[in-house]
Formats: structure tokens, sequence, C-alpha cells
């Protein structure tokens, strides 16, 4: 930092404290039963009041442990909810398909498809539906890549109850 102020020191003594209070915190993995891969993901639609950008995340659970999750800002404002809850659902679907690649290197791959649960049906609709539409054209990148991994068989998807 070139010229760090009062404000400054202030702050990095909050952050010290945070993680020396912290250190001992950690993730707690349990033997489970089941070594499903299951991801739930979900976004606001236009929740920033002065950006409309949209927030969205996902976590996902390996049989009953949860082993990754991700709450972010999304890029660029969408245009409905569908394609924001669509771009949550491709956040969420490249998550899984990075942890099955890792589980396979450790020679334990999960025993089905990967279940996504959107609570958007027409998300989920454009995730099986193999035709382009002109009103998702600007969605297109995220289209192509959800629908290929559905193809291989490697994710399936839910709505929520």
């Amino acid at each position: 930092m070139h010229a760090p102020r009062e404000p400054h020191q202030q702050l990095l003594k909050r952050i010290l404290r945070y993680v020396r209070g912290t250190v001992d915190f950690g993730l707690h993995l349990y033997r489970s039963p089941g070594t499903a891969l299951v991801a739930y993901s979900d976004a606001d639609w236009a929740g920033c009041p002065d950006t409309r950008r949209s927030t969205s995340g996902y976590c996902v659970f390996y049989g009953d442990n949860l082993v990754s999750w991700s709450s972010k800002r999304q890029a660029t404002v969408s245009r409905s909810s569908a394609e924001a809850e669509y771009r949550a659902v491709a956040n969420a679907v490249a998550e899984t398909s990075w942890l099955r690649q890792l589980l396979q290197e450790l020679h334990r791959p999960p025993s089905a498809a990967t279940l996504v649960f959107c609570d958007n049906v027409s998300a989920q609709y454009l995730s099986t539906n193999p035709v382009q539409h002109q009103r998702t054209e600007h969605i297109e990148i995220d289209l192509h890549f959800v629908r290929d991994k559905v193809a291989l068989g490697e994710n399936f998807h839910r709505n929520r109850v």
C-alpha cells in the first residue's frame, strides 16, 4: 500500500483479530452411505438496487457433506428471472463438473448423475430443451455448456418442491 493511514491500521487489526479467533474453525466431514453429488442453485432477480444485477449462489453436497458453495453478484444484468436462475445453474454445473473430475482422479466417482435443483421451471426447461430460442440468444454459451453436461449424462435437473 502506498500511503497507509490510521483507518488502514485499524482494519488490519480487525482482520488479524478475526483470523486469531477463527484459526480452529473448519469443516467436519462425516462418513456417509451415499456417494452422489447433489447441487442446489438459486438467484435473485435484479436484487441490487443500484446496478439491478442479480446475485446467484449454489451449494454442493457429496453424500451428506457440504463440499462446495458460492454466492456472488452476477457480472451482467439479467433480463428475466429465468436468465438469472439459469446463470446460477450454469455456475453450479461448472462446479459439479470440476468436482466429478476430482472424485474420478481420487478413484471415488459419484454413484450417479449429479442432481442439480433449481426453483425456476423456465431455467430447468432451458437446460433440457435442445431448441435455441431467439429470446435466449444472449445466454447462449451457458445454454450450450449446461445442455452438453445433461446430454453426457453428468447432470440431471430437477425443480425444487
